[in-house]
């Protein structure tokens, strides 16, 4: 197994393991003004992806990528299972045919998953979707790294913004999902989708860079 795809496994094992901690914190935002259900759902997936992390072996990073998009699109409920899904997809496209994807080859496999929750939500930036915490995420780390920042200190800046920006939508009115019914009762409140975007980043921020730093030691 190539040093990327396990890095890459790990890494979605903390995507899961995330998932799973934080299940009644999310179900809690997404009470406020939708069904309630999303840290549920998005739980039940977790868990179907440890399995399969456990149980099926793939060649490379697009290939782990793209059976993890089958099984989220599948196992997490509502129409966050396809959202998440075809984010894990477009990324899995993105990183066809590199073995051993570089920061940059990252960088544009989050634009490609931020694409293709646009195109499968129809939303954009200012909807109160996860995309207002994605988005401004990947363009910092974009920039981060453009600086010359090291892949660890780029990834803590961009969690910084996708914590920061995920907590800005509840100054938004949603326009998608369950929580537009609610027209403008729904400002006020944090985008749970958003939420956990920047609950993720800062998860997979620390794993990595706690790796980074036992790497460096064992150099």
């Amino acid at each position: 197994m190539s040093d990327a795809l396990t890095r890459t496994e790990e890494m979605l094992r903390v995507f899961a393991s995330t998932a799973i901690e934080n299940e009644r914190y999310f179900c809690e935002l997404d009470a406020v003004v939708g069904d309630g259900d999303f840290g549920y759902s998005l739980a039940r997936g977790a868990e179907e992806l440890l399995t399969e992390l456990d149980e099926a072996t793939c060649a490379d990073v697009s290939e782990r990528l793209r059976k993890s998009a089958i099984t989220i699109t599948k196992r997490v409920g509502g129409t966050s299972g396809p959202l998440w899904g075809t984010g894990f997809l477009r990324a899995a496209v993105s990183l066809a045919g590199k073995p051993e994807p570089s920061p940059e080859d990252w960088v544009a496999a989050l634009r490609a998953a931020a694409d293709g929750i646009m195109e499968r939500g129809r939303s954009g930036l200012g909807d109160k979707t996860l995309l207002d915490a994605l988005v401004p995420a990947t363009d910092r780390l974009e920039a981060e790294l453009a600086d010359g920042a090291p892949p660890a200190t780029a990834l803590e800046r961009a969690a910084a913004t996708a914590r920061e920006t995920a907590e800005a939508t509840a100054e938004m009115v949603a326009q998608r999902g369950r929580a537009s019914y609610a027209g403008d009762r729904s400002r006020g409140s944090v985008d749970a989708g958003a939420i956990a975007v920047a609950t993720m980043f800062e998860a997979i921020s620390a794993a990595f860079r706690d790796a980074s730093s036992t790497a460096t030691v064992e150099e």
